[in-house]
C-alpha cells in the first residue's frame, strides 16, 4: 500500500482528498503546515506528497526545497497559482507534477500512479542494468548512475533527480541529437501529463548548473526543430 503524504492547510479539502485517496486503497497522513509537513515526512516514510504552495506559515516551496535536500520521493504540487512561471519554479525545485485547483479526483488519481509508476521503474532497475551501472566521462564533466554522482572539473554538481536524469541520457549519446519526445518517454515516462515545457525547464536548469551558455553553449546544445544533444568528446577537448 502506497503512503501519500497530504500537506493541505483547508480541512474540507484535505478531508475530501484523504477519503478519495482511501478509498482507492492508499495510506493517508495529512500535515496542515510546513514544519507540520517535514515532521510527518520523516516520521511516516511517505511514497508520494501532495504539497499545497498556499501554506499559512511555510511557502510550499520551502517545503519541497527541504524534502529534495534529502529525498527524491516524487512531489505534485496542489495549488489555486495558475501562472506558468509558479509552474516553472515549482518544477525546478523538484516538483514531479503540478496541479491547478479546481482538479478533478480522477486526474488527480491518474497522475498519483503515473508518477509513482514512473519513479517505481527507476527505483527498480533491472538485474542487468543493476550489475553493470556505467559510469560516464564527457570533457570535465562526469556523472555515475551508480553512486548518483555527477562532477565537473573535479567539482560536485548537485542536480535533482530529473536533471541527474536527463544530463545521464545526454551524456550517454554525447554528440547524438536526442529527440524532444525520446528525451521526455525515457526521463519523465510514456504516460507523462504534464506540458513538454518541463524539459525546457529542466535543460535550463542543467545549462545554469553547468555554468552553459544557451546562445553560445559548450555542453548542452539546441537543435530546432528536433531536441537537443550533449557535445561530443572532440568538441569539449578542442
Amino acid at each position: 500500500m502506497s503512503r501519500v503524504l497530504v500537506v493541505e492547510d483547508e480541512d474540507s479539502f484535505s478531508d475530501a482528498l484523504s477519503y478519495m485517496l482511501r478509498k482507492e486503497g492508499f495510506e493517508v497522513s495529512v500535515a496542515t503546515t510546513g514544519p507540520q509537513a517535514l515532521t510527518e515526512f520523516d516520521r511516516t516514510g511517505a511514497d508520494i506528497v501532495l504539497l499545497d504552495l498556499n501554506l499559512p506559515d511555510l511557502d510550499g516551496r520551502d517545503v519541497c526545497r527541504a524534502i529534495r535536500q534529502t529525498s527524491d520521493v516524487p512531489i505534485i504540487m496542489l495549488t489555486a497559482r495558475g501562472l506558468e512561471t509558479d509552474r516553472v519554479v515549482g518544477l525546478e525545485l523538484g516538483a514531479d507534477d503540478y496541479l491547478v485547483k479546481p482538479f478533478s479526483m480522477a486526474e488527480l488519481i491518474a497522475r498519483i500512479r503515473a508518477v509513482l509508476r514512473r519513479t517505481g521503474d527507476r527505483a527498480t532497475p533491472t538485474p542487468a542494468a543493476a550489475a553493470t551501472p556505467t559510469a560516464i566521462e564527457v570533457g570535465d564533466v562526469a556523472i555515475d548512475p551508480a553512486t548518483h554522482v555527477a562532477t565537473q572539473g573535479g567539482a560536485s554538481l548537485v542536480l535533482p533527480r530529473r536533471e541527474f536524469d536527463l544530463l545521464h541520457m545526454l551524456m550517454a549519446h554525447a554528440g547524438t541529437v536526442l529527440a524532444r519526445n525520446k528525451l521526455m518517454d525515457e526521463v519523465w515516462g510514456a504516460d507523462w501529463f504534464g506540458s513538454t515545457k518541463t524539459l525546457d525547464v529542466h535543460i535550463a536548469g542543467l545549462r545554469r548548473r553547468l555554468g552553459d551558455d544557451a546562445h553560445e553553449p559548450r555542453y548542452i546544445h539546441t537543435v530546432r526543430g528536433v531536441g537537443f544533444r550533449f557535445a561530443s568528446p572532440a568538441e569539449l577537448a578542442g
